[in-house]
């Protein structure tokens, strides 16, 4: 197949994409702007199709005297038992939030809070528990990707927020998201800020809280330190599997 970048022309920072069936779902960063999280469809990760936004009423997110970049900051949409998430941060207002869906093209439930610090939250879900993470400090006191288990009904924590990895050296360690490939738990944030430094890193490890080993050669995806190429800043990533197991 052959295309041309930007998939997506426009204000979209920040993609997640999740897989449910033959159907790729998409969303982005809003920061001020309402309606909330851009959401899109593709069958083929390259044709996308605007189907809605995520936060679509006043009482999902507040919005009012937010600044130019303040608001709501890299989300991060999932599938689970039939139940689409979206997970974010409002920078603004230091509040993490998801919404529910059973309808993709429907609207998108009341928010339900997590108290974490930190932006750029991710759900991770495994054997009927819900793990919440997050750039930020854990419960004690320790900086870097901090995760916690929650009720997914009530967002409450069931378990004290803990940092799991503190990056590969890069600044501005954020945007993490959980994996399970083949038995080993693969952890992928970014890391350089979110300007032309940006980097995608990962780690791996047996268990779900680590240790955590950074690969040998992060970072894995990058434009850093290449002045004058079309595609700049490149740095917050998703992992997804194709209908061809690639």
């Amino acid at each position: 197949m052959k295309y041309n970048n930007p998939v997506i022309k426009g204000f979209y920072p920040d993609p997640s994409v999740c897989k449910v069936g033959d159907t790729y779902y998409l969303v982005c960063s809003s920061f001020q702007y309402f309606p909330g999280v851009p959401l899109f469809e593709s069958k083929d990760l390259v044709n996308w199709k605007q189907i809605g936004h995520c936060l679509t009423r006043k009482s999902q997110v507040q919005l009012d005297k937010i600044n130019s970049s303040g608001g709501v900051f890299a989300p991060t949409i999932r599938y689970n038992n039939g139940r689409f998430y979206m997970t974010t941060t409002n920078d603004t207002t230091h509040q993490h939030f998801y919404v529910w869906t059973d309808d993709i093209y429907g609207e998108w439930s009341e928010p339900i809070y997590v108290d974490q610090s930190g932006i750029d939250p991710s759900l991770f879900f495994e054997d009927n528990k819900t793990y919440f993470m997050s750039n930020g400090i854990d419960d004690y006191g320790v900086s870097g990707i901090v995760q916690c288990e929650i009720d997914i009904e009530s967002g409450e924590k069931l378990t004290p927020s803990k940092t799991i990895w503190t990056g590969s050296g890069g600044r501005y360690l954020e945007s993490p998201h959980m994996y399970k490939i083949n038995g080993k738990y693969y952890l992928v944030a970014a890391e350089g800020g979110t300007e032309y430094g940006h980097m995608v890193t990962y780690a791996r490890a047996d268990s779900l809280y680590g240790k955590f080993e950074g690969y040998e050669n992060n970072p894995v995806l990058t434009n850093r330190n290449l002045g004058g190429y079309e595609v700049q800043g490149v740095g917050h990533g998703d992992l997804i599997q194709d209908n061809y197991g690639n």
